[in-house]
């Protein structure tokens, strides 16, 4: 019996690793600019209370080579100097502007129905919604628009590098790379463009053709839901569109949360949309646990060689994900050296968001109140 679950948390072990070590190789950046003349794009920042990183964020956008744009920043109802700040960038770069969000309809969470208000504010045929926390380089822009044009896609999507400075940033989010890539085939998700199996991208940037996004209903259709990183290219795919993914690490930076407490109700508010499905949660949780954390607990109660060996090649196989991330993606090493604790912790908050969902939890979020899931 004992053979048996070694060789199990061996599988579950290594098969994520080879996956990740072959998507590497595949998860590339945007293309360099081949010379074709690219579309002006409309770049859509929905804002509330965001002044500690408007500032840097607006700036960047303006500083984009290679490509005709305009940005649009929404106030959506900020308490602080968010308006104030993009108000007075906006007096000396006539291709920023501020609008005000509308009242908040029921029904409808505040991020989707900003992001739908700008879409239906802007005047280009190629969208790209940026979080407020979102730096991007000089070329960012024009390349993402040269891989939506050459990938096929009507929608494509990138993970910015992460800055992490508290403990729980360090912890937890290097894992969206580990997630992403050592669960998700990307050879399988370009090849069945319009599978939702496969859906996946970050509602940090997210960029698309405007046609499409109207003919699948945008983010009207996604209104009642938290994560749009997942959802928006679901329901491309839904209604038939491509996406795709590139490697944005060295070309955006996102400072996502500024406090353990952040990182927490962050992850967690869109957490029973992803993994903590009540579909996903139990396989995934089992997937983690034998193939992430028990080769750790068992590895010193190992009796034999034999065990001994399967363990270790298990922890191998673990860590081997982290460590290449921790490289590639400019991550903190320590997050990869506590790698099991980080699955532990991030499986707690899963199981704690499903809870909260089952229950009818309410959670806050800028100061906004929703139900959990």
């Amino acid at each position: 019996m004992m053979h048996l679950v070694l060789i199990c948390v061996l599988i579950c072990a290594g098969l994520p690793a080879a996956l990740f070590c072959w998507n590497l190789l595949l998860y590339r950046q945007p293309p360099e600019l081949s010379g074709q003349a690219i579309e002006p794009i409309s770049v859509l920042i929905p804002a509330r209370n965001e002044e500690l990183s408007i500032g840097a964020s607006v700036s960047s956008v303006l500083a984009s080579q290679g490509v005709e744009f305009e940005l649009i920043v929404l106030d959506d109802d900020s308490t602080d100097r968010t308006a104030e700040i993009v108000l007075q960038r906006s007096q000396h770069d006539t291709r920023l502007r501020l609008e005000r969000a509308p009242a908040l309809p029921a029904r409808w969470i505040g991020k989707q129905h900003a992001c739908f208000v700008l879409a239906k504010l802007a005047r280009h045929r190629t969208l790209c919604f940026l979080d407020a926390d979102v730096r991007v380089e000089a070329l960012t822009l024009a390349r993402m628009a040269t891989f939506l044009r050459e990938s096929g896609a009507a929608l494509v999507s990138g993970f910015p590098r992460q800055e992490t400075c508290t403990w729980l940033e360090a912890l937890l989010l290097p894992l969206i790379h580990f997630v992403l890539l050592a669960y998700l085939p990307i050879a399988e998700m370009r090849r069945k463009s319009t599978s939702r199996s496969f859906a996946a991208g970050c509602g940090q940037f997210l960029m698309m053709r405007s046609d499409a996004y109207w003919s699948c209903g945008g983010h009207h259709a996604i209104r009642n839901t938290m994560h749009d990183g997942l959802l928006l290219p679901r329901l491309f795919r839904d209604h038939g569109f491509a996406t795709d993914l590139a490697d944005l690490t060295q070309l955006a930076t996102c400072r996502m949360y500024h406090s353990a407490g952040e990182v927490w109700r962050g992850l967690s508010k869109n957490a029973t949309e992803g993994m903590a499905a009540t579909a996903r949660i139990v396989p995934f949780s089992f997937l983690l646990l034998f193939g992430q954390v028990l080769p750790f607990v068992l590895l010193p109660f190992a009796r034999s060689t034999e065990q001994r060996m399967l363990l270790l090649a298990a922890v191998c196989a673990a860590y081997t994900p982290r460590l290449l991330a921790a490289a590639h993606f400019r991550q903190n090493p320590i997050s990869a050296v506590l790698h099991p604790v980080g699955v532990l912790v991030l499986l707690v908050l899963e199981w704690n968001a499903w809870f909260c969902k089952i229950t009818g939890h309410k959670f806050a979020w800028k100061n906004r109140a929703y139900d959990a899931g």
